[in-house]
């Protein structure tokens, strides 16, 4: 059994992760901290046994043995130095940084203090995304030409939200884009060869409401993404071959129709919906558990975490410059 603390309060916490550390095996949830003084609303909610007014609070439990960290993206890296120095494994929400350059120093400190470290992309965790590259390997719809994927949701009051926050790592690349970056690279298990996006940044809170983007992958392979908060939730992505294409519909929030997937092939007029039934979030904890208690490496490892790291950094310069990023 792992005994995880969490680290904030923050609304991903208590609508996901806590809720499958309960379902999980080998997941048991002994504390939970807070700057805002919730913290014990929570614990209470949840029977959880600890509860901390401060941060530190957690790191300092000798019962804790792993965080899971949801805190805004600009103090990732603070608390997962602190937490490594409190010799915590950790789970950090994604993205892991501001840029690649946070994710190396944050790699160099997990390992100088022995601790493990995941980024919680939990998408990857739903077993229809393995369904996809096993078709995809064997051949079902050729040769791979091109690959797209959309996320967006409607933030219908921006006004202190934290993906809206600049000083905080706002934007939607980094909120739900990152994960269509992700997708390409582990869906095609391929790499970024350069990217061209461009943004509709807010005039008042300065960052990427939506954005749109090219991206060449190094085989060859076409890519395309849209992010965003202002279109109804899409989250989808498509693979497109020379004899069909593999359509994923509920590619990164299947939990919200009672954890079913689906995997649509379609070939000339023939059409095959697969549906796939997985607890992407429980999943992903069991695995943490797994990598802790038998010293494994994660799925998402430090070097898949800096490559996208590198990809949002590209796209981010591309906004910024308006020209194609080389990477």
């Amino acid at each position: 059994m792992v005994k995880f603390g969490i680290i904030s309060t923050a609304n991903i916490a208590r609508k996901a992760l806590i809720p499958a550390m309960m379902r999980a095996e080998h997941a048991e949830v002994v504390a939970i901290s807070s700057g805002s003084g919730k913290a014990q609303a929570v614990a209470d909610e949840f029977g959880i046994p600890k509860a901390y007014d401060r941060y530190e609070g957690v790191l300092e439990d000798p019962d804790v043995e792993a965080v899971y960290i949801p805190l805004p993206n600009h103090l990732h890296k603070e608390w997962v130095f602190k937490a490594a120095e409190a010799g915590k494994h950790i789970l950090c929400e994604k993205p892991a940084g501001l840029n690649a350059d946070e994710m190396v120093e944050m790699e160099a400190a997990c390992e100088k203090h022995g601790v493990k470290f995941m980024e919680a992309f939990m998408y990857q965790f739903h077993a229809q995304h393995e369904r996809v590259k096993e078709l995809v390997a064997a051949g079902e719809i050729g040769d791979v030409k091109l690959m797209r994927a959309s996320f967006s949701f409607p933030l219908r009051n921006p006004d202190g939200n934290i993906r809206v926050d600049a000083e905080k790592g706002g934007g939607s690349v980094y909120d739900v884009g990152s994960y269509c970056l992700h997708t390409f690279q582990n869906i095609l298990d391929d790499e970024v060869a350069d990217v061209f996006v461009q943004g509709d940044v807010s005039p008042e809170f300065k960052v990427d409401m939506s954005a749109r983007g090219l991206v060449n992958m190094r085989s060859g392979v076409r890519a395309m993404f849209d992010s965003g908060f202002e279109t109804e939730m899409r989250h989808e992505y498509e693979v497109v071959g020379t004899h069909g294409s593999i359509k994923v519909p509920r590619a990164y929030r299947p939990d919200a129709f009672g954890h079913e997937g689906q995997v649509i092939v379609e070939k000339g007029n023939e059409k095959r919906v697969e549906r796939i039934y997985s607890d992407q979030y429980k999943e992903e904890v069991e695995h943490f558990a797994d990598v802790v208690l038998n010293d494994v490496s994660p799925r998402n490892s430090y070097e898949m975490s800096k490559k996208n790291m590198r990809v949002i950094d590209a796209c981010y310069e591309s906004m910024r410059t308006g020209a194609t990023v080389t990477l």
